[in-house]
């Protein structure tokens, strides 16, 4: 499995002249869930090393491998960020563009919430009911129709009587992919209708998010999502669990199949809707860009990323001790390998 997670591809030869000269700061890019923690890495590293804090962006996740698999060079950035696993075609791209070494590294875990205002009442939803609260078409009667629901309580009594409102990430961040994947489609799954759909009709249905007005698109900055929560006590917003944590004096997390979204819960998998975070790396670039071998280094001590570390702090779940040490082992292997 680490074997599987680390390398993506054989380390390529590659060079190119005069990048150490033209740019010493490490540039970053990608998801907005990554993104606090590697700043909190970023700042710690210039703090420590001396070298230039890097510049870390907040692009998503899809941005993010569009721009680290562009090329090699300067231009091009050495981190990426991402909420998700890399995906088959973007390693293609990478490698259509000489993008031919990639090390990928776990840093931790992460819960995608549901929160709204502390000044309403917690939500307790299940996934069938956050899938007809979402999808552009339901099920009804064994057909499938617009989605008709209005208000929290047009799917359950139960729910609030306030409108549908549901803030949420576009469609290049990793959370949403991961949302998809871990609320969407099972919520699809649980209905009968979904269940003859062909593998593209069932995609369609689980994965069409509806555009009246009760999701709204809120851009890749989720603290902007937690200005509007306090701003519209109705509305609900959709984004990682260290959000949540640094806002929990505003907001408050919805409780998803029974299970509230804490520390807890997503670190031992009670929590139905977590996921790992990486870092990918850029292998060309060692060497030649600054500090890279450094800031691995930083990213992967226990003073960082470790149980009383400092993204733990932040809202990130760390890995359990084994897995850590087996990661940090990894990376700082392929590092030296290229070294």
């Amino acid at each position: 499995m680490i074997k599987k997670s680390i390398l993506l591809a054989a380390v390529a030869t590659v060079g190119f002249v005069g990048v150490a000269e033209a740019r010493d700061q490490i540039r970053i890019v990608g998801s907005s869930t990554v993104y606090p923690f590697t700043t909190v890495v970023a700042e710690n590293f210039g703090k420590k090393t001396g070298n230039p804090t890097p510049v870390v962006e907040s692009t998503g996740s899809g941005g993010g491998f569009k721009l680290f698999c562009a090329g090699l060079g300067v231009e091009h950035p050495d981190f990426t960020n991402a909420s998700r696993a890399i995906k088959s075609s973007e390693i293609e791209t990478c490698a259509s563009n000489g993008v031919e070494a990639i090390t990928e590294m776990k840093v931790g875990y992460d819960g995608i919430v549901m929160a709204n205002s502390k000044a309403s009442a917690v939500l307790e939803l299940t996934k069938e009911q956050i899938f007809l609260a979402l999808a552009k078409d339901v099920p009804q009667d064994g057909q499938w129709v617009p989605n008709p629901y209005m208000n929290w309580s047009d799917i359950d009594p139960s729910l609030p009587d306030e409108k549908i409102e549901i803030l949420g990430p576009p469609p290049t961040s990793g959370t949403r992919d991961a949302f998809l994947e871990l609320v969407m489609e099972p919520g699809c799954e649980a209905f009968a209708e979904c269940q003859d759909l062909s593998k593209d009709d069932f995609k369609a249905r689980a994965f069409t998010l509806r555009e009246d007005g009760g999701f709204v698109e809120a851009g890749e900055n989720d603290n902007l999502i937690v200005q509007k929560l306090e701003a519209n006590p109705a509305a609900v917003g959709i984004f990682g669990y260290s959000f949540l944590d640094q806002n929990m004096d505003k907001i408050q997390g919805a409780v998803i199949e029974g299970e509230a979204p804490t520390f807890e819960n997503i670190a031992s998998g009670a929590y139905p809707v977590s996921r790992p975070l990486f870092v990918y790396v850029k292998l060309a670039h060692m060497g030649v860009i600054p500090g890279m071998e450094e800031f691995l280094e930083e990213y992967t001590a226990d003073a960082a990323w470790g149980p009383e570390g400092y993204l733990s702090d932040k809202g990130l779940i760390p890995m359990p001790d084994a897995e850590r040490a087996a990661m940090r082992e990894a990376v700082v292997g392929k590092v030296d390998n290229v070294n």
